[in-house]
């Protein structure tokens, strides 16, 4: 064979190194490369840059609830009803609302409450995340926004306070509102005396404070009559609580960190490269239901928001319950942890 110039070896290996950085460039910008990045998607939410930030505080602030104040520089500013997305030690990606000050760009400050039965998110913030650890967070994302009105009617449970407090505090001199707070005991509902402080500005007596082992069950029916119709609802808290409102006052502005990843009838998924057929039934998710059958499928945040588990749709129609892809990707693909079929069968690429 003939013998290859040193010189020619130089350029040839050179030209592979421009390659593959470009390459890397380029899936950076869309993750899914081939396909085209969209700076501003059509559906669903844009990809979040990552921030790491120095957790300076961590205490518990009411029984079973830990607030943590998570530190950098020129952090971006957020409105009333954001959350971040934390990546947990773990490589779990949780979702909890901002409750600090919006124009504070140092620090960031979110609180969570222990749920021993959880996913173990909220048993990782309370046992293993600690002062001085560094974190990577995400955001932050509103999807809960304040809207303008002339009277606003809160209805918070136990942790949901922590997106509706910053509205409080936003809320405009003379604007008329009301809060419904209610939780297990006054001792474990966090932020409870600002809350009441809050209400009693100007005179006023707009919160009603509601602790089941002192006064029962909040009485929906009673704080929820006559609502005009011009009057923004809001309500964040426990599923029982929000499907209740939303009963009473269809037009409520909910938030949801749990997904509704069930629901909607039974169907099959085929795994079309691992030939195998697995039902989901009305009350399962597709990714549990596949990880029954490969326990290795990768997942992380269980809510639709990281993009660890999506997956290749052959064939078959797909509802689209996540909040990160956008059209174009819908097209194709789906992410397991929430997404259902609208059909009676899905293929998938796996």
């Amino acid at each position: 064979m003939p013998s290859v110039r040193p010189r020619t070896l130089l350029v040839v290996a050179g030209a592979a190194l421009v390659t593959r950085r470009a390459l890397r460039r380029r899936i950076r910008r869309s993750p899914l490369w081939p396909m085209p990045a969209l700076e501003r998607p059509v559906s669903g939410r844009p990809r979040s840059r990552a921030l790491a930030l120095l957790v300076t505080a961590h205490e518990e602030i009411a029984e079973g609830v830990v607030r943590l104040r998570l530190e950098g520089h020129d952090l971006p500013r957020w409105q009333p009803g954001a959350h971040l997305e934390l990546v947990l030690p773990s490589g779990l990606v949780r979702q909890y609302s901002l409750c600090g000050d919006p124009e504070d760009t140092s620090s960031y400050t979110v609180a969570t409450r222990l749920v021993p039965d959880g996913r173990g998110g909220s048993r990782e913030v309370h046992e293993q995340v600690r002062e001085g650890m560094e974190i990577e967070v995400r955001g932050p994302r509103n999807r809960f926004p304040l809207a303008g009105a002339d009277s606003y009617v809160f209805v918070a449970g136990g942790i949901g306070i922590t997106p509706i407090l910053p509205m409080l505090r936003a809320l405009p001199e003379g604007a008329g509102w009301r809060l419904l707070y209610c939780g297990r005991s006054r001792a474990s509902m966090p932020f409870l005396e600002e809350v009441e402080k809050l209400g009693a500005r100007d005179g006023g007596d707009r919160v009603t404070v509601v602790a089941e082992d002192e006064d029962g069950r909040p009485d929906l029916d009673a704080f929820l009559t006559r609502v005009p119709a011009e009057t923004a609802v809001y309500c964040c808290g426990p599923e029982g609580l929000m499907a209740a409102v939303e009963e009473r006052v269809p037009s409520v502005h909910t938030e949801r960190f749990t997904p509704r990843a069930a629901g909607g009838g039974a169907f099959e998924v085929e795994l079309r490269r691992s030939g195998r057929t697995v039902t989901v039934p009305a009350d399962t998710s597709v990714l549990a239901a596949v990880r029954a059958e490969l326990p290795g499928t990768a997942y992380s945040c269980e809510q639709g928001w990281c993009g660890t588990c999506q997956q290749r749709v052959l064939e078959g129609e797909v509802d689209h319950r996540d909040e990160l892809l956008t059209d174009g990707e819908r097209a194709d693909s789906l992410l397991i942890c929430v997404s259902r079929a609208r059909s009676d069968r899905l293929v998938l690429d796996m």
